[in-house]
């Protein structure tokens, strides 16, 4: 099966009951096929990284599931004007990875922690940028409004899941790292490009429910 035409979210809360952080947020997984990468770029993603929580945040709709993306400030020092999940480092007085995730997203993106529902992790995985970033995904009240921190989001839209996790909107691509190319997913979605890390977590998500 390449994907799900109608997926619910008693199918997410089914698939990712079992889920769980690593015990160190820096716990990584590299990407199926990391191995021929370059050792340059394998010492890149494999060596000290900081902890980052994101939040998959997922909307129960009328039209269906859909999942809330961001795209970041041009004003960034990092990752600027890129698609990406409401989340950032973890600080110290964050009790968890979870937290942290919750924490960015209310930050950025205005959704309180007690209007998510946590439904389940995914593995942690690195960026080039040097950190470790643990996916949480999560359900959003249907009636939490998104109020945008425009110091570090330049707008914020829904795309809906089913788009997401049929195989066939994933396109294999590469990308230049350290003089090196190495393969990358991407979606396109309208006019928006959903590439690298996030489209990685989308395609690790839809292995978990497919």
């Amino acid at each position: 099966m390449t994907s799900i035409k109608k997926p619910t979210i008693a199918l997410l809360r089914d698939r990712l009951q079992h889920t769980r952080p690593a015990a160190s947020p820096t716990d990584v997984v590299l990407p199926p096929g990391s191995s021929h990468w370059p050792t340059a770029v394998l010492e890149h993603l494999t060596g000290t990284l900081k902890p980052a929580g994101v939040l998959i945040p997922v909307f129960d709709r009328k039209s269906g599931l859909t999942v809330l993306l961001t795209q970041r400030s041009s004003a960034l020092r990092l990752h600027a004007g890129q698609i990406s999940f409401p989340g950032g480092s973890m600080e110290e007085g964050d009790a968890d990875i979870t937290s942290t995730a919750l924490r960015e997203t209310y930050e950025e993106v205005g959704i309180e922690p007690d209007k998510v529902s946590v439904l389940g992790h995914l593995t942690a995985m690195p960026t080039v940028t040097g950190f470790a970033v643990t996916p949480v995904v999560g359900q959003v009240a249907s009636k939490a409004i998104v109020h945008i921190d425009r110091s570090e989001v330049e707008f914020a839209f829904e795309v809906p899941l089913s788009y997401l996790l049929d195989k066939s909107n994933a396109r294999a691509t590469e990308r230049e790292v350290n003089g090196q190319m190495i393969p990358i997913m991407e979606f396109q979605f309208e006019r928006h490009r959903i590439w690298g890390a996030t489209a990685h977590m989308l395609v690790k998500l839809r292995e978990l429910l497919v």
